[in-house]
């Protein structure tokens, strides 16, 4: 039985203010093209690198959180190959020492993180190819993991798992469809314990890209080795630009191994002594991580764990969902989370999506929404209405019982009122009643229905489906 073994290299884009080894404004989206340069990140000859102490504490907060070793004196290489989009020929890059080595992360042992800059970018057009130079410099992360992956799903877990924590430290958007987190993964299938040989697809711009890829090269390697061929080891392009995801195409070029690249010390930059930089204080300075927001949220508010990992994953919003639920503790004894999640994620996210307004930009403060969840677990106003008084409140701002007290909206629950409309839906809807004693279930439902419409949703459900069972049977 032939089994694959996967390795992921993911090169992420930090959000540093400036680029690697220069002064120039690192912002991704310039879409004015080689605006954003310099001499140095232009590779000019005499200019001189100086290390950006942000892209490093970048990495070493990485580090921190996955749990990996950070050594005492790191150092930069110089990686050397050719390509159009490389201005000085080479890449300044970390090899023998990088700033951090092992870790874990969803089960997956981590090789190591280190820090170099990225290339420019090929911008293809009719004819020929152009070169845009502003992401030239950028500092770039890359971690590599060991060769411990087995399917494509453990694959996507680890990687859905980085791009949290990227973002819950703050270090990067790692958007994939914008190049920000860039995966590469090597896969090698065989017989028995020893390794195959590796063939390595690069530039898989989303997870639905790597499941396909995956599949699809242990497939090919399975039948390779089955008519008795060998694997050659080799870089594989992604069918990204002609929308057809994960399929591979045809091999770029024979893959390099690490003494094609001539690495050296890189002699313009001094080894970078980290006793000098304060890992106490970046490791006090670390979020709560996403794997232990999981598990306080599943015993502190006791919702599924699919509900959990939509708030978990995006960090304003699980933060929005927490300053909620605290002003829910100090109104009503038993907290009604599950309401909150519901009105939260269904309701008001589907107002937000409507209008195009982000968390940042949302009229109803915490208090607000907590006192709406309030009135719905109190039984003074129902579900109906209450959608009605959220999208108010979205709008205006305004605070729910204004906004119900304005509108007239309180539950109406006096069973006299209720009695009444009930005899004038019966007397509206005799073919409805004759239904019922046939025994029509459906035609409780409709009479239900009629009554809520005639008192415009703010009927007690509970007491209305009583009153008309209680009439019914009478």
């Amino acid at each position: 039985m032939y089994q694959p073994t996967i390795g992921l290299e993911i090169h992420i884009e930090l959000k540093t203010e400036s680029k690697m080894f220069c002064g120039c404004f690192n912002n991704p989206d310039e879409v004015r093209a080689n605006f954003n340069t310099c001499p140095i990140c232009l590779g000019h000859p005499g200019t001189m690198p100086v290390i950006n102490r942000e892209a490093v504490n970048s990495v070493l907060k990485l580090g921190l959180a996955v749990g990996g070793t950070i050594p005492s004196v790191s150092r930069f290489d110089r990686k050397s190959y050719f390509y159009p989009d490389l201005p000085k020929g080479y890449q300044i890059s970390q090899y023998q020492q990088p700033l951090v080595e092992g870790g874990y992360l969803a089960g997956v042992k981590i090789t190591r993180i280190h820090l170099e800059e990225d290339t420019a970018r090929l911008v293809h057009v009719k004819g020929g190819s152009l070169i845009d130079f502003n992401r030239a410099g950028i500092p770039l992360m890359e971690l590599v993991t060991e060769p411990n992956i087995r399917s494509a799903e453990e694959a996507i877990t680890f990687a859905r798992e980085l791009q949290l924590i990227l973002r819950y430290l703050g270090i990067s958007h790692a958007n994939m469809e914008k190049g920000q987190m860039r995966i590469e993964v090597n896969i090698s299938v065989s017989e028995d314990s020893v390794l195959g040989t590796k063939v390595e697809i690069k530039n898989l711009n989303s997870f639905a890209t790597i499941k396909k890829a995956i599949n699809e090269e242990i497939e090919r390697q399975k039948k390779i080795l089955e008519a008795g061929g060998s694997v050659a080891q080799e870089t594989y392009g992604t069918a990204v630009a002609k929308n057809i995801a994960g399929v591979t195409v045809g091999s770029q070029r024979s893959k390099e191994a690490s003494h094609d690249y001539r690495y050296f010390p890189e002699p313009d930059l001094p080894p970078l002594d980290l006793t000098k930089f304060s890992l106490e204080e970046l490791r006090l300075s670390l979020p709560e991580l996403p794997v232990e927001k999981r598990a306080r949220f599943t015993q502190e508010y006791n919702l599924a764990p699919a509900q959990i990992e939509i708030l978990i994953g995006d960090s304003c919003i699980a933060d929005y969902f927490e300053k909620v639920a605290k002003e829910l503790k100090f109104q009503i004894p038993n907290s009604k989370f599950q309401i909150l999640y519901n009105y939260l994620t269904s309701d008001l996210f589907g107002l937000m999506t409507e209008q195009g307004i982000a968390l940042r930009g949302l009229k109803i403060n915490p208090k607000q929404l907590a006192e709406l969840v309030c009135l719905i677990a109190e039984d003074e106003i129902s579900s109906r209405i209450a959608k009605d008084v959220l999208k108010e409140m979205f709008l205006t701002g305004l605070n729910p019982r204004q906004i119900i007290g304005e509108k007239g909206l309180s539950q109406i629950s006096d069973e006299a009122i209720i009695n009444k409309t009930i005899e004038k839906v019966m007397a509206e809807n005799p073919a409805a009643l004759q239904d019922y004693q046939k025994g029509k279930a459906n035609a409780l439902q409709f009479l239900i229905g009629q009554a809520m419409k005639e008192l415009k949703g703010q009927a007690n459900p509970e007491i209305l489906k009583k009153l008309f069972e209680k009439y019914l049977l009478s």
